[in-house]
């Protein structure tokens, strides 16, 4: 006979953890300033983080729709954290997940999906979004090709919003009695900042809600590249954005978000990552300029343990060139050769041969990147490289080599190295590659070559 559960405090299921999420004062992150800043703590929902709470809501919406029948499959194009949420949903309801992401996100955040028993397709991150290879346009053609597929669609789906109107908005009101002043949040699909937007307003026509975006997204008047952090910024309008809800914007650098995500993991013992990086920074350049009378309130919208091979890899840190080391830096190389190193020149994969030969003549270099897209250019877009040398023993076996377009005779990218890296490093490096890629805060800045070094650490120089 099964056992009367009746009386106990115990959940019927892992669904019915989702919200109802704690909230703690940063008393070590704003010491020092007037208003305190909150953190809503999104990363104790079962899946780790905020989306769960949209996945569950915009699930159940399809199931009431006709949307979503029993043995379907639930196809979304996610950083990792919506699908992370649909994959609960998911095992709970019987439902087969598969979930395209961008070769941006770590590799965590694939392994957390397939440990749900889900499929993942990664696509790349250097493409525009109606590419046949973006993860949008991927996504599309997985739903053609799968009976009884479903796409939540997080971008456009209203129910999204309103899984923070009717829950995370509310409970952030009653957890501080009506008296937050201020709202922070990153903005992805828009979702949380619009649907806790509205609410809070209703509430306080006079509370703030600010976004705190990525340096480079739409969201803070960018083309939505390039940058780093995960899950938070956009390169285009999500329906379930409503610009009339936000105050205000932040722009936030990878750099600071990163540095922060650190800060908050090691001073406060709440392990977030990037994106809840951007939103402290954010939260803590507004509260800068605030009095004891207000309180923000910020999202943390997840946890750190999808980020430890790269927020928190002080390899990852040094390479991307967020962390300087002691003693002689490539910094320093970069400085004294001022006017003698160019800024990044670099060619695109459709430029051709006879544009590549033309540019090093140009600039008087012997190696240089190839990457996608207008300046400023990620790390990421940086698809290969060419050198003189290379170029002119393709030439000698191919005639028409001239105008034959990059992509098709480029070689591997160069090696990178931080700015904050050792010289010592570089010189090691250079000894079996002929120049080196230098990254500054997850961006190329300029190539140092052998040449470029010796000269450097020469009698003349020191």
């Amino acid at each position: 006979m099964p056992m009367d559960m009746s009386g106990l405090d115990i959940a019927g299921s892992v669904l019915e953890l989702i919200g109802k999420t704690p909230m703690v004062r940063l008393q070590r992150v704003d010491g020092g300033l007037s208003c305190p800043i909150v953190a809503k703590l999104e990363t104790t929902n079962p899946g780790g983080s905020v989306k769960d709470r949209p996945a569950v809501t915009m699930i159940q919406a399809a199931e009431a729709e006709g949307l979503l029948k029993p043995g379907g499959t639930i196809v979304e194009p996610t950083s990792g954290n919506t699908g992370v949420g649909l994959a609960i949903v998911a095992s709970q309801r019987g439902y087969d997940c598969i979930f395209v992401m961008t070769d941006k996100v770590s590799e965590e955040k694939v392994a957390l999906l397939r440990a749900y028993g889900s499929q993942v397709v990664v696509c790349p991150v250097a493409v525009p979004p109606d590419d046949p290879q973006s993860y949008y346009s991927t996504a599309e053609r997985i739903m053609r090709e799968t009976p009884g597929a479903f796409r939540p669609n997080q971008y456009h789906n209203p129910h999204n919003p309103r899984a923070h109107y009717e829950t995370t908005g509310p409970e952030i009101w009653e957890q501080t009695k009506g008296r937050i002043t201020h709202f922070v949040a990153g903005a992805g699909t828009g979702g949380t900042i619009t649907g806790v937007g509205r609410y809070l307003k209703e509430q306080n026509p006079d509370v703030q809600i600010v976004v705190a975006d990525p340096e480079g997204s739409v969201y803070s008047g960018g083309s939505g590249r390039p940058y780093l952090v995960e899950g938070v910024g956009e390169d285009f309008w999500p329906d379930t954005y409503a610009p009339e809800v936000v105050d205000m914007t932040i722009p936030i650098s990878d750099a600071d978000s990163f540095n922060m995500a650190r800060r908050v993991t090691r001073e406060e013992g709440i392990l977030i990552g990037g994106s809840g990086g951007t939103a402290v920074a954010a939260a803590y350049e507004l509260a800068s300029g605030l009095n004891s009378d207000n309180l923000v309130v910020v999202l943390l919208p997840d946890t750190g343990r999808g980020y430890l091979s790269k927020v928190f890899n002080e390899r990852w840190m040094a390479t991307m060139g967020f962390a300087r080391s002691d003693g002689l830096v490539v910094a320093d190389l970069l400085e004294a050769a001022v006017g003698d190193l160019p800024d990044l020149i670099y060619l695109e994969p459709t430029d051709s041969v006879r544009e590549a030969v033309l540019t090093m003549r140009k600039f008087g270099v012997s190696q240089l990147p190839v990457a996608k897209g207008e300046m400023p250019v990620a790390a990421a877009e940086v698809v290969g490289a060419v050198s003189e040398l290379w170029l002119m023993n393709q030439a000698y076996e191919h005639e028409d080599l001239l105008d034959v377009q990059i992509e098709d005779v480029m070689q591997s990218p160069l090696p990178t190295i931080g700015i904050g890296e050792p010289v010592d490093r570089a010189v090691g490096m250079l000894e079996s590659a002929p120049a080196l890629l230098v990254i500054d805060g997850g961006r190329p800045r300029t190539v140092i070559s052998r040449t470029d070094v010796l000269e450097y650490l020469s009698p003349e120089a020191l």
